[in-house]
């Protein structure tokens, strides 16, 4: 016998509605370029991606080499830089010793000059009977420090005080002393040094008063290459032709 099968579901409106709405996915069957390009696309992202990382990893390892090479130059640079600068201080250090010395050099003032120089000009009615080097004399408040080479002591006999003062205003004109600092420290009358020979038993004579000086000063602060032609006529040719040397080296100016 045969049954009849009926699916009166099929036949509701509520049934034929919900069919209706169901989709379905399904791909074009026309061309699939688009397709291909958005695969394409999804599969280089990822190369692009990864060989970007790769570059900047390369560029960073590069740069840390640059990096660890500029470091060594740059304490080669600071190693020189130090050698250069100990090489300054040493040159500084000569140059000022060089400088000192030249400048003790150029403050001499050789006894030869100074004597001629006295002969010139002491009066006829002075007489020296000492000359010796002194320390200089201590510098006034505001001045300069006196020449390292000293003073002058001059001391002896004059006929009377005004030649003293005769011989003191000549030596304040010469280049070798300073004349402010050429003073009278002694004057005083005594007897004069008269031998008592061939005077008559018993006879006294009583001897002339003059007086006895001391008269004190300090070299001069001009330089002795200053002076050339004042040593040079004063005989002193071994200092000048020495202060020539230096100045043709560059040591001392001209």
């Amino acid at each position: 016998m045969y049954s009849l099968d009926i699916n009166f579901l099929k036949e509701r409106p509520g049934y034929v509605k919900n069919s209706k709405n169901k989709t379905s996915f399904s791909l074009p069957a026309g061309d699939l370029t688009l397709v291909y390009i958005g695969l394409a696309v999804g599969l280089c992202f990822p190369a692009l991606v990864g060989g970007a990382w790769w570059f900047l990893q390369a560029k960073n390892t590069e740069l840390e080499q640059q990096i660890a090479q500029l470091d060594q130059e740059n304490k080669k640079l600071e190693t020189k830089i130090g050698n250069i600068n100990k090489i300054k201080k040493q040159t500084k250090g000569i140059k000022s010793e060089t400088e000192a010395l030249v400048s003790v050099f150029d403050q001499i003032r050789p006894w030869s000059a100074m004597l001629e120089d006295l002969r010139v000009r002491i009066p006829a009615t002075v007489q020296i009977e000492n000359i010796k080097q002194i320390p200089p004399l201590p510098p006034k408040e505001g001045k300069p420090a006196p020449n390292p080479a000293g003073g002058v002591e001059i001391s002896g006999l004059a006929r009377s005080f005004n030649d003293v003062n005769d011989f003191l205003l000549t030596l304040q004109q010469s280049s070798f002393l300073k004349a402010t600092e050429t003073k009278i420290m002694t004057a005083e009358l005594v007897d004069a040094p008269i031998p008592q020979t061939n005077v008559p038993q018993g006879v006294t004579i009583k001897p002339p008063q003059i007086v006895r000086y001391t008269i004190q000063s300090n070299m001069s602060d001009i330089p002795a290459s200053e002076l050339m032609r004042e040593l040079e006529q004063k005989g002193t040719l071994g200092l000048v032709s020495r202060i020539r040397s230096l100045q043709q080296k560059g040591v001392i100016k001209k």
